[in-house]
This record gives C-alpha cells, structure tokens and sequence, in this order.
C-alpha cells in the first residue's frame, strides 16, 4: 500500500493536488472500443469504399480465462462442434461463477467485425441452445453498429449467460455501503430494496433502521443487511410486490447483500468492523452533490484503499442542486480519485451503454472507478445503478472459491442472537472450508484461552434455509441450546482437526498513516484484524524508537484483555483517535490455554 493514502486519513489531502494518472474513462460509441485498454489494430493503407480512413476498431484479445467469450458467428454449427460450443459455455461459466458474456461479431484477436442481420438472429438462436443445453439464460445487453470496410450495416451484440451453480441457490454479491452522515446511505437502500422512491423527508430508509434513536435521529449507528435479487433476464426482485425475504431469493438468480454502515464520526468502529469482518466484495462510496467531500467521506475512501475493497461512487441528491453544482462534485471526485495515493481512474456513467461497459472494466481492472449521478426522489439515473450491480460479476474468481473450499472449516463470528425456540444463533462469514448441518465444530478462543465443542444445528442464508455452507458465504447459524455467555464477537468456529492456535503477543508489519506527533512503545490503539477487534499496546518497534506519519516497521503488540485467533498474513488496521495505520500479522507468538490464563492479569 502506498504510504501516501496517509494523506486521505489524515485530511491533509488537497482536491486539486498530485499528477493526474489518466483521464476520465467513458464508454466509446459503436465505432469505439467499450472495452478501453486493449491493444490497437494496425492502420491499413488504402480507404474503405465509404472513403474513410481504415482504421478497425478493437477489444483487448480473448483471454483463455475468465467469464468473457469472444465468437465472430455462430451459424448452423454441426453436432460435434455444438457440442464442443456447450463446453465451452460451461467452462466460461464457471469462470465467472455462474456468469459469463458473449460478445458476437468479435474475432479471438478482439477485432470488431460484426455481423449482418441475418447471421446475428442465426448466431443469437444458436447462442440460445446452447445455454438452454446447460440450464442458463441468455439477456442481450446492448447491440453496436460497426461500419468498418463495408456498405452493408453490420452489428455485434453483447449477450449476458447466466446460471446459478447446482451447488448454491443463487449468485451472491456483498456490498458494503460507505459515505459521511447525512449523504442517503440508508435512503437509497430503502429505494433500492423496497421499489418505492424517497419522498425528500426520508421516509424510504425508515425499514432499515434497527433501533428507535435510529428512527429519531435519521442516523445509523449499527450494520444492517438489505438484500436486493435479480432474476435469470436481470429484472429486479425486491419487496415491491409485498414479497418476503424468502420468496426474494427464491425468484432471484443474482442477489445483492448491501452493509448498510455508519456514516458518523462517532460510530467509526462499528464503519472499520464492518469492512474487516463481512469480507464485501466491493464498496459503494456515496457523495451527496449538495455537500461533496466532506465529513468522514475521504476516511471511508482511505479505508477502501488500505483495506484494497473495490469501490465505486454514487453522487446522490442531484435533484437539490444545480446541473453546475453536481458536475463540481464530480471533477472534485476525479481529482481526489487521479491523486498518488490513490491512482484511479474515474469513469462517469451517463447511459446504459456505459453501466455495462463500467460493470465490466470494473470487474476487469481494480483502477477503473465508476461514478453514478443520482436522486433517491426523482429517481433520475436509478436505473444505470441496477443495470450495473445486474451484470457486475463476482470479483473473485473460480479458482481461488476452489482452493478455499478444499481447507478445513473456519467461520468468523459476528454477530451473536438468541431466538425464540431456535435458541443461540450466530452471523458470520465462512472463511474457509465446508460447513453442514449438524457439523461438530469447535468455537473459541474464550476468555481463558479454550475452545468449546459445539454442534450446528441449522444453517439460513438471506432468512432462507440452506443445508450446505461453502467458502465465501455469509449466514447464520442455529447452535441450539449452547450458551450464549460463552460466545463474544471475534471468535471462530472451526474444524477440530484444524487444532487451533491462540495468541495474546503478535508482530506486524505496519505503515504509521497519520498520527499527531510520534508512535512509541507503551501507545495504546485499537486492532482490527478480520473480525477480532481488540485494544492492544505497543511493546517494541524493531530496529526504531518511535514513528512518524508515512513510516513503516514490524511492530510487536499485546492484546490487553484476552488471547486471539490470529492467521500470519491476516490484514490489520489499527486507530486511536485521529492516529490510524494499517500493515499485515508477520508473526504470531502461539500460547496454550494453561498460559493464556496466566497472562489475563497483564
């Protein structure tokens, strides 16, 4: 990480400063290459018959992985080739975890050919039984002219494949919600996920809210989830029609966990806890047009980048302020966005056209950083957010949701309940492995440095009931009659035979992203390490006396209350005030259960 995002928590970083590391990204029209990047095809000597230049249009080449399948026509193809043409459907479907998009008209090399009318309904119908061949459905996204060397109009079409795996009951995508207080976190969540616009006086986010001082106040102070689905021909599925979170995610092929967090100063923790224990996907930034950068919006961004989550801006309340006023927000959010700590690339969605082509870039390049123009009242540009988070695909790949299933089980607790006739219930996120139900798991570290045998007894996902569990995922788990004393947020369950280690000393290598004066040994912060969050004190700076702002150097800490689960090469975050840093576990000093009790009055 770059030690100048220090400038973005420290609030020392100036709008207009640093180098500008490219220009505003837009998607080019039909003659263009929406898939910007890619190499450039050679010009030809000579013109075309309409006496333009000759000059073919490109997209990156085909890559052998990934969700993304280029095909110049697919007319009437024999048997054997349908058949090797449905594998590779499969392949690039799993790839993208149950997504894939064709673009037709497109030679391997990325070269814009197109297809004349006839062909593209031929292509499309084959494109049709292949995906009915493995259980998917197919969506046009967009259609493009390309009068490239003929007379004749010629077309490419964009088409989105989807298929829920057989081994989940729908796609899922975390999206934790970031912005300073007051920006429309909540009110936009409230119309995304209810299907009803904001009425100025927010009455959209009321559903949200968990706590009456929420209510009051029209601040959130605590994580809420709100789901949002999207079925097989991406029309959104919410609470519109008087559905259930249940019926919710049994119509949806695709569905949107957003983390509603904290906007306020006050509640930054509780902001910081989320983004390190929910494990989102990616971010969504809102910026109200009215106020721009302003509060605790440049210490979300800072947090976005020291944590490397993908993020993306919403700029909202456009229908209070002039077109000038939202277009000063948005080149102050290119700037900040271009500076070194930073190294963005802005790219502003005014079409359709654009949402796809920014869901794909984003998904492609984790510097493309899409801006969306908004208001939860008129529901101006509405439409081009749910078009985007529609086609965004999951940003981890296949491979890596492989190597993490085939590791022991290891579920981060969050979140802790106790339910009515269900008994003890746990929310958490499944870092690795498989779980079941009826799995025998061990949960801890407590207090005294145990771990606890424990049997879960039912599993639900998004309110709906799931049998299996798989890396990645976030759920709840029923653990019956187990006694909630004994569980605190922090702790993990895993598997027995993964025999667990704990620690109360741990080493880091940390970069010091601001702080007042200088960082000395016996200074007391706040560690954030995935879901465990605990004050710890600094007990030796390896060869340095103290920090400044910007410095880096393998720092070993304490915890102060209780020993820990630890992981080397866990990210860490820790605070005290305005002092923040940010770094990774190099090492952890593993203790038994007999010394952790030793060490409790430290």
């Amino acid at each position: 990480m770059d030690s100048r995002v220090s400038e973005l928590f420290g609030g020392c970083c100036r709008p207009g400063g640093g180098p500008a590391v490219g220009g505003t990204l837009k998607a080019r029209g039909a003659g263009g290459s929406s898939g910007c990047g890619g190499p450039k095809g050679k010009k030809k000597n000579g013109r075309n018959r309409g006496g333009k230049a000759n000059n073919p249009p490109y997209l990156p080449p085909e890559a052998e992985d990934g969700n993304i399948e280029y095909k110049l026509k697919l007319v009437n193809p024999s048997q054997y080739r349908f058949e090797h043409l449905v594998t590779q459907m499969k392949w690039r479907l799993q790839e993208g975890r149950g997504e894939a998009v064709y673009q037709i008209g497109v030679e391997d090399n990325g070269l814009l050919v197109g297809l004349a009318e006839e062909e593209m309904r031929a292509s499309l119908k084959t494109l049709h039984r292949m995906a009915e061949k493995v259980g998917a459905d197919i969506t046009v996204l967009r259609e493009r002219e390309v009068d490239y060397d003929s007379d004749m109009p010629r077309k490419i079409t964009e088409v989105l494949v989807r298929k829920v795996p057989d081994n989940q009951q729908f796609l899922d995508l975390r999206v934790a919600v970031l912005g300073n207080v007051d920006s429309g976190k909540s009110t936009l969540l409230g119309v995304l996920t209810q299907g009803e616009l904001d009425n100025g006086r927010g009455r959209a986010r009321l559903n949200l809210f968990r706590h009456l001082h929420e209510i009051q106040s029209g601040r959130t102070s605590s994580i809420s989830f709100e789901i949002l689905g999207f079925n097989s021909k991406g029309e959104v599925v919410n609470y519109s029609d008087s559905r259930t979170a249940e019926e919710i995610c049994e119509s949806s092929s695709k569905m949107i966990t957003f983390i509603d967090l904290a906007g306020h100063h006050k509640y930054l923790h509780t902001t910081i806890f989320g983004l390190t224990s929910y494990c989102p996907d990616c971010a969504l930034l809102l910026v109200s047009a009215n106020t721009g950068i302003a509060g605790t919006t440049r210490e979300h961004l800072g947090l976005a980048l020291a944590l490397k989550v993908p993020f993306f801006i919403v700029v909202s309340k456009v229908d209070l302020c002039a077109k000038t006023t939202v277009e000063r927000t948005v080149r102050q959010l290119e700037r900040v966005l271009k500076q070194p700590g930073c190294h963005k690339v802005p790219m502003l969605v005014t079409s359709e056209d654009d949402a796809v082509t920014a869901a794909q870039q984003f998904a492609q390049s984790p510097n493309v950083t899409p801006i969306f123009t908004l208001s939860s009242v008129s529901g101006e540009s509405l439409d081009l957010l749910k078009v985007f988070l529609n086609i965004l695909p999951p940003l981890t790949n296949s491979k890596e949701q492989e190597e993490l299933m085939q590791q022991l089980t290891e579920f981060q607790v969050d979140e802790i309940y106790t339910v009515p006739e269900v008994g003890t219930v746990v929310g958490g996120t499944l870092s690795s492995g498989i779980c079941r139900e009826g799995d025998q798991l061990v949960v801890g570290p407590t207090d005294d440095g145990c771990f606890l045998e424990l049997r879960v007894c039912s599993i639900q996902r998004n309110r709906s009931a799931c049998r299996v569990l798989r890396a990645g995922q976030a759920a709840t788990l029923a653990l019956g009659d187990f006694d909630r004393a004994l569980l605190r947020k922090g702790m993990v369950m895993v598997s027995p035979e993964m025999n667990p280690t704990i620690c109360s000393v741990f080493e880091a290598e940390i970069v010091l992203l601001f702080h007042a004066t200088t960082f000395r040994r016996g200074f007391q912060v706040t560690v954030h390490v995935g879901n465990v969050r605990q004050t710890a004190v600094v007990e030796k700076i390896h060869a340095k006396d103290k920090l400044r702002t910007g410095e880096k150097a393998v720092v070993r800490f304490r915890f102060l209350k209780h020993p820990e689960y630890l992981k080397v090469g866990a990210k860490l975050l820790f605070r005290e005030g305005v002092t923040k840093g940010i770094g990774h576990v190099t090492d952890v000093q593993a203790i038994t259960a007999g010394e952790a009790q030793a060490n409790m009055g430290f």
